[in-house]
């Protein structure tokens, strides 16, 4: 009998804990942060590789004298 009512209040310690760390919104802000930042760091390695093609392109159809 005493070993049932402990795992009963166990069993509504944790689903309280869940239920309360479901309603928190801490960890979204941070994936959400994750995310921006990704976003943000992909958008600059693909302007910072198509400007370095461009400027290879044109340095190459440069004509130097000999």
């Amino acid at each position: 009998m005493k070993n049932s009512m402990h795992l009963e209040l166990v069993r509504v310690l944790i689903g309280a804990r869940l239920e309360r760390a479901r309603r928190t919104e801490q960890g979204v802000s941070a994936v959400e942060w994750v995310l921006i930042s990704a976003a943000v760091a992909g958008i600059a390695i693909a302007v910072g590789l198509i400007l370095y093609n461009r400027l290879t392109g044109k340095a190459n159809d440069l004509e130097l004298g000999d």
